[in-house]
């Protein structure tokens, strides 16, 4: 996979991430509704996403 394909990848998982949190906040987890299997997954990818991101970050 390209640089840029990965990083995209991580991109739309940390806003699916952000935005669910957000409406976790509102009482409704989107996420859950996938099924425990799922949920671990997804929530397993967005962090990976986030490791990804801080290591790639450039200040």
């Amino acid at each position: 996979m390209a640089k840029d394909t990965v990083n995209t990848i991580a991109k739309v998982l940390l806003v699916a991430g952000g935005l669910n949190w957000g409406l976790v906040a509102l009482g409704t987890n989107v996420v859950a509704m996938l099924g425990a299997t799922l949920e671990s997954i997804v929530y397993g990818l967005v962090g990976l996403a986030a490791v990804y991101k801080i290591f790639k970050w450039k200040g």
